[in-house]
């Protein structure tokens, strides 16, 4: 539910919230937007364990990134979702942004 309730259940998001489907991989171009998939507050303050959210960010990668995921992605964790999620995101949208122009530089 913390993350259907923005992104809907398709990926397709609403209003402001970014579309999850054929772009969700490219934030594992670089390590800041690893990060920032658990970091978000839907992921950082889910009442899911470290492990059950890393397999949720995991299928998610694999059902809505498309395209947009590498080959040769490394799934997540549960101890380095542990440690990204200690440190929740508060200003999402301007950190969203600043990343995606970086990624979009590559």
């Amino acid at each position: 539910m913390n993350c259907q309730g923005c992104h809907t259940p398709d990926g397709a998001g609403v209003m402001s919230v970014p579309d999850l489907r054929g772009e969700m991989g490219n934030f594992l171009k670089l390590q800041a937007g690893r990060e920032y998939l658990v970091r978000v507050p839907g992921s950082a303050n889910s009442t899911l364990s470290n492990e059950h959210l890393a397999e949720v960010l995991n299928w998610m990668l694999l059902e809505y990134a498309g395209a947009s995921l590498s080959e040769d992605w490394r799934p997540y964790s549960a101890q380095e979702v542990g440690e990204h999620r200690r440190n929740p995101l508060y200003e999402v949208v301007e950190h969203r942004r600043n990343l995606i122009a970086d990624f979009s530089g590559n």
